[in-house]
This record gives structure tokens, sequence and C-alpha cells, in this order.
């Protein structure tokens, strides 16, 4: 079903955007997406960048997002497992819960799904699986990136995380994405193209071409 028709629909969509590792495009991806479902924005987790937010990142690039404030904020642009240590701060899974909000919730992600979020294992694949959300997974053009893209769908089903597609930024790759799509048996949600400049008008373009299935 079209994300045009999405208004006319009663059930809500909810998915966690996480990558496939760091700097793929996720808050791009996030606030077009949020964009194309009327949604609102969550970050469960931020580490450093705090006089710019991702939250406020998406609140700028976007018309019809509502944003919420980060559920935790750390001081240190590293892994929150590190930073948390540099806070003070230490992270349990219970420290994550799902905002309730009314209509679509976009949640997006820090780093990859192993990025560790405290000394005890916890990661933030365990944020994914506790939230039962589906994935879109973020998968940018680059060497190595076939290999980080399949590692990346395999953990998500070991957890039995449902994927519901993946977006792949950059120019079109037709060998490696026919790969990826052929061995997580996952489909491709959209192609995002880079820009050199990130506008309200490319976001909201992008937008509407965006299409998802019920997961």
């Amino acid at each position: 079903m079209s994300i045009s028709e999405s208004p006319n629909l009663r059930i809500s969509k909810s998915y966690f955007i996480t990558g496939i590792g760091t700097d793929v495009g996720k808050t791009v991806v996030s606030a077009i997406v949020a964009e194309a479902l009327n949604a609102t924005y969550w970050k469960p987790i931020q580490a450093g960048d705090l006089n710019q937010l991702d939250s406020g990142t998406v609140s700028s690039l976007t018309e019809n997002v509502a944003i919420l404030p980060e559920g935790i904020t750390l001081s240190q642009p590293m892994s929150p497992h590190a930073a948390a240590k540099i806070d003070g701060v230490n992270l349990e899974l219970s420290d994550f819960e799902l905002p309730k909000v009314e209509g679509n919730l976009i949640v997006e992600g820090a780093g990859g799904i192993m990025v560790p979020i405290n000394d005890d294992g916890l990661m933030i694949v365990d944020v994914i699986e506790k939230f039962q959300l589906p994935v879109i997974l973020v998968s940018r053009h680059y060497l190595g990136s076939i290999n980080h893209s399949i590692l990346t769908a395999a953990a998500l089903h070991r957890k039995g995380v449902k994927i519901a597609g993946l977006v792949f930024v950059g120019e079109e790759n037709k060998e490696t994405e026919s790969i990826i799509l052929k061995i997580t048996g996952t489909s491709v949600i959209a192609r995002i193209p880079e820009v050199s400049e990130l506008s309200k008008e490319f976001i909201l373009e992008q937008a509407s071409k965006i299409k998802l299935q019920s997961v």
C-alpha cells in the first residue's frame, strides 16, 4: 500500500530504523520515512552532538513530523557504553521504554545494532528486540557494505526481529543490492540518492516516493 494512502488507514505503523554502521544515513532516512507517515520521531539514546541533536535535524527537515525529546542523552560522541561511563551513568535495558503516542512512530537507533550500551553485553539490538518493532535497515554503498548488511540482517533474524525492508543510500548498484536482498530474504523500500546539501525540499520529495507494506 502506498504511503500516500496512509491517512485513510486506521492501523498505526511503527518502525525502528537502524543502519549497517555509523554515518550510513539513518537520520536522513528517519526524516524521510517519518514525513511519509506523518509520524512521531523519537531517538532512545544520543551520544554526543548535544548542540545539534538528531531530533533537531529531523525537525528542521520535515513538515508533518512530531518530535519527542531523546530518551537518554550522553555528552561524549562515542560508543554509548563508554560515554555513559564518562557521564557516570549505568544504563540497563529497563531504562528503555517505548513512548506512548497516537498514530505512527519512527524510532532511530544509534550506530549499528551491535553497539554496546553497557559493559555487561547490552547492545542496541537488545533494545530493538525489546521494542518488538519491525526494522527498516539502512545500507549505504561502500566497499564492505555487502558483508555489513548481511551480518546485520542475520543478527536481527537470530533475535526474531522482523525486517520490513532495506533502504539503499547512494547510486543504484544492482550487483550489490541483488546479492544482499537474495541472501537476507528482504525487499527494497527505497533508494535514497546522496546529495551535497540536505534540504526540506529533498526530504519531502523522497518521502513522496516511499512505499511500505504492513509487516
